[in-house]
């Protein structure tokens, strides 16, 4: 079982007509953040599949996936390392947590950074220092920042909101809608959980917020509730 044997495997599952429509919707034009990135077109399934069928793949081949030019190479590799986090001790999952944050610059996109990185990086971090994400976040790189954010929904999911908030905070008055995404999304899913804990973040960072987080945040607040932070 080899990177070869696996990218075969994908590249026989290539769609070119599809992957024209994905190559758009991920934005790889010049000058778009995506750029120069390339598709083969496979669907999201499909690459779940392939990376359960070669989840035992080593790590420095799954690496060469991750080094892959086509997305969905990349895609597959890590998704391998999500499957292998699953079944592995704390050791072997900190070792997967570096590998994973040493190639993140292959990780440039953000469905490569959402599907993975709460697994990969955040499930280790429950019980283990998280100055990384600081780190991450102070970062002057778009993946590493959206990287720091969303891994903090594994936290989220264990009622541990503090460092959520806490990055939240540093990528407040970012450039990029992206960003501006990620961390309303973030905040939205503690709202979820405890919505007095996130009107107490909206009560103090409301009037600084950009727009498309704030109302990512508040989505699921009734419509007066809505209404009233927006015209804050």
């Amino acid at each position: 079982m080899t990177y070869t044997t696996v990218k075969n495997e994908i590249l026989a599952l290539a769609q070119p007509e599809r992957a024209l429509l994905v190559a758009r919707f991920f934005k790889t034009a010049p000058g778009q953040y995506g750029e120069g990135d390339q598709f083969l077109g496979l669907s999201m399934p499909q690459q779940h599949e392939i990376a359960k069928q070669f989840k035992g793949l080593t790590l420095p081949e799954t690496e060469r996936l991750i080094h892959d030019p086509y997305h969905e190479c990349r895609m597959v590799g890590l998704l391998i390392w999500v499957e292998q986090v699953k079944k592995v001790g704390p050791v072997q999952r900190t070792e997967i947590m570096e590998r994973y944050l040493a190639n993140r610059k292959y990780i440039n996109n953000w469905d490569l950074v959402d599907v993975t990185c709460p697994h990969i990086v955040g499930q280790p971090l429950l019980h283990n220092d998280r100055s990384i994400l600081y780190d991450l976040a102070h970062e002057d790189h778009l993946w590493s920042q959206r990287i720091a954010i969303v891994s903090t929904l594994a936290l989220i999911r264990k009622w541990q909101f503090s460092d959520t908030f806490a990055i939240a905070e540093i990528l407040l008055t970012h450039k990029h809608d992206l960003i501006h995404k990620a961390v309303g999304w973030m905040l939205r899913e503690v709202g979820k959980r405890n919505t007095d804990a996130l009107e107490e973040f909206l009560h103090d960072h409301v009037r600084e917020m950009p727009r498309t987080a704030l109302r990512y945040a508040i989505e699921r607040f009734d419509p007066a509730r809505r209404k009233y932070y927006l015209a804050l």
